[in-house]
């Protein structure tokens, strides 16, 4: 199979793919046409259907995998597809693995990592609140395993929620380490649950969209009300060690304009806003410069980090 990451200027086509969009569109010159994005395991790439009347073009749908002909171009220092010929593919065609992105790493070695600086929590209210989620849920351990921690931006493939959590966990930890007046129990608690609300507000794959809930709720919302539940079933759980836990959640965005429904008030609060922006931002980065391939030269302007970015040089 030749997948997207491989692609280059001028490679010829015809290969199964899988269609995550496609919308009709209107030329300058008034000419219809369609954009469709396509996915593999490697990554996503943007294809135009520039004749959507063709004979060539049979019917196929979002989510479809679709036996794609056509040429690879660049358009302002960006590779894209000009497709020629779609139809949707027979199942006998396609390997379904082939077309999820996974992440790079070993995803039970990670979990067993996790579990381990689970283990430095002592307050028995907290590692009871872990261990009912993260030890006895034998569903919510496969779902967090296998969810990605975003649509598109960071940690977007199958294991990306666990690689992000274990990454802010980490950092969180480190921190301690370094500034010891902060609560290593509550900050690893916290780093731990951050992000569980994107279990359910973004959709399994292959789809990994938003869902209803995750468009009108929120993930930092849904994960506080499952932190609620959880220290409501736990007898005894103190009231202000819950409220506490909550707060850093809702605030781990950090900034009211990033989502976040209240800014830290707490050291702990802080520190996980760090950790998280940091794991998020750097690896947002990993992924633009792979994605980048033997490109050393400046990659253009990139909106989230409002900066012309390139690689550094080897020495």
């Amino acid at each position: 199979m030749k997948y997207i990451e491989t692609f280059r200027e001028g490679d010829k086509i015809s290969e199964v793919y899988l269609c995550k969009y496609r919308q009709s569109a209107t030329a300058k010159n008034g000419k219809l046409y369609e954009n469709v994005i396509l996915q593999d395991k490697t990554g996503t790439i943007d294809a135009k259907i520039w004749d959507p009347n063709s004979s060539g073009i049979g019917e196929f749908d979002v989510m479809d995998y679709v036996f794609i002909t056509g040429d690879v171009t660049n358009f302002q220092g960006t590779l894209q597809m000009s497709i020629r010929r779609a139809r949707r593919a027979d199942e006998s065609e396609y390997v379904a693995g082939d077309y999820l992105p996974v992440s790079e790493k070993d995803i039970d070695k990670m979990y067993e990592e996790l579990m381990g600086y689970m283990k430095k929590v002592e307050n028995p209210y907290l590692q009871k609140l872990i261990q009912m989620y993260f030890v006895d849920n034998e569903s919510f351990i496969t779902a967090f395993k296998n969810h990605s921690a975003a649509k598109t931006v960071h940690h977007a493939f199958v294991g990306g929620l666990l690689e992000h959590t274990l990454g802010v966990v980490k950092l969180c930890d480190y921190y301690v380490d370094h500034y010891p007046f902060l609560k290593r129990d509550l900050l690893l608690t916290a780093a731990v649950f951050h992000d569980v609300g994107k279990l359910k507000e973004i959709s399994n794959f292959p789809e990994n969209d938003y869902t209803d809930d995750g468009q009108l709720l929120g993930h930092i919302m849904m994960g506080c009300e499952l932190v609620g539940f959880g220290c409501r079933h736990i007898k005894g759980f103190p009231k202000r060690l819950m409220s506490e836990l909550q707060h850093c959640i809702l605030a781990h965005h950090g900034e009211l304009e990033f989502g976040s429904p209240k800014k830290p008030a707490l050291a702990e609060a802080m520190a996980l806003y760090y950790a998280d922006n940091t794991d998020a931002k750097l690896e947002t980065m990993r992924e633009i410069l792979k994605n980048a391939g033997t490109n050393n030269e400046w990659l253009g302007y990139n909106r989230l980090f409002e900066s012309n970015l390139r690689k550094s040089s080897e020495f």
